[in-house]
């Protein structure tokens, strides 16, 4: 049975580069490498999650968020993992993809910028990951479709907060965040869109498969 599931409005308006379909075939191909490399993503939220407790302790705002933001993270690993188990899907530590490197070389050192620009990285990773499971959605068995299509809720959500944050804390004027925040989503259209040597549930189309 076809699961129905639309991009949720604020992240439709939100992005100019919409996921290229050459990676969109290749994913519906590749069910257990996007399943691993998705399982490894939700434990790499928690811990960035973790990671602005740690380094902003001090923040009780960003801290409380964070800490219900790393245990949503956790439940979707779990998740992921239970499905990757009835498929028998060994689970195994992947390395970095292109993609965290790029948006994480683009983060500046010097606070508050550094903040700033991690608080928007983090609302365009949480963007891209609900554009891609609701793309995915119609292209994946049935009980892997209807847990993606239950998760763009979240992710919505996630991106909603991460920019919030992004105001709340730094105490940058929305002109400056929407100026900095296209900077951003250039250098994120740009990794999503060049053709990657390494499939990953945020690469850009495999190399040799675009359209």
């Amino acid at each position: 049975m076809a699961v129905d599931a639309a991009i949720p409005a604020n992240i439709e308006a939100f992005f100019d580069t919409p996921t290229p379909e050459a990676w969109l075939d290749a994913a519906g191909e590749r069910i257990p490498e996007l399943l691993l490399d998705h399982a490894n993503c939700e434990l790499k939220a928690a811990s960035t999650a973790l990671g602005f407790l740690y380094r902003y302790p001090e923040r009780t705002a960003l801290s409380q968020r964070m800490s219900r933001l790393a245990r949503e993270e956790l439940r979707h690993f779990e998740q992921v993992r239970s499905i990757m188990a009835d498929m028998q899907l060994p689970f195994e530590r992947l390395t970095a993809s292109r993609y965290a490197g790029g948006l994480r070389d683009a983060v500046r050192d010097d606070e508050p910028h550094k903040l700033l620009d991690m608080l928007l990285v983090g609302a365009l990773i949480e963007a891209r990951s609900c554009e891609r499971f609701a793309r995915l959605v119609p292209r994946l068995p049935e009980k892997i479709a209807k847990f993606y299509a239950g998760l763009l809720a979240s992710e919505s959500r996630h991106f909603e907060h991460y920019l919030n944050l992004a105001q709340s804390e730094t105490g940058a004027s929305r002109t400056k965040i929407d100026e900095r925040l296209a900077e951003l989503k250039a250098v994120e259209a740009q990794l999503i869109t060049v053709p990657d040597p390494q499939f990953r549930f945020h690469s850009g189309p495999p190399a040799g498969e675009l359209d």
